[in-house]
């Protein structure tokens, strides 16, 4: 799996996915910080990457759009901290691979997530 990590996501997020194999992307690393969110989910999308974020618009941008990827991982934790994201993130990808390959939003809460195939 490859990701593309938004602004919202420690950059520690990143490094461990690195130290994990995965093929991972801060928007920071490519100075993009300021990038707007439709150009965001381009980028995921021509780049074949999982968009992992905190940002609520997303959801709503790919439902509007009707598209089928990019998959977006959405981190909706009481605590944002890294280790919190790592903890949940690990449970994710375990349980989701086959979701996230084809297209879906997984939204991520302190106990449970939930799964919505694209497109919406």
């Amino acid at each position: 799996m490859k990701f593309l990590v938004d602004m919202g996501i420690s950059l520690r997020t990143v490094s461990w996915l690195r130290s994990d194999g995965y093929d991972v992307v801060h928007l920071r690393d490519e100075g993009l910080r300021r990038l707007p969110d439709n150009k965001i989910l381009i980028k995921a999308r021509t780049e074949g990457k999982i968009l992992l974020t905190i940002d609520l618009d997303f959801a709503q941008l790919l439902a509007v759009s009707g598209d089928s990827l990019p998959s977006v991982i959405l981190f909706r934790l009481g605590n944002d901290n890294y280790d919190a994201i790592n903890k949940r993130l690990t449970n994710v990808l375990s349980e989701c691979q086959e979701d996230l390959e084809v297209g879906a939003i997984v939204s991520v809460s302190n106990e449970t997530f939930r799964v919505r195939r694209l497109p919406i």
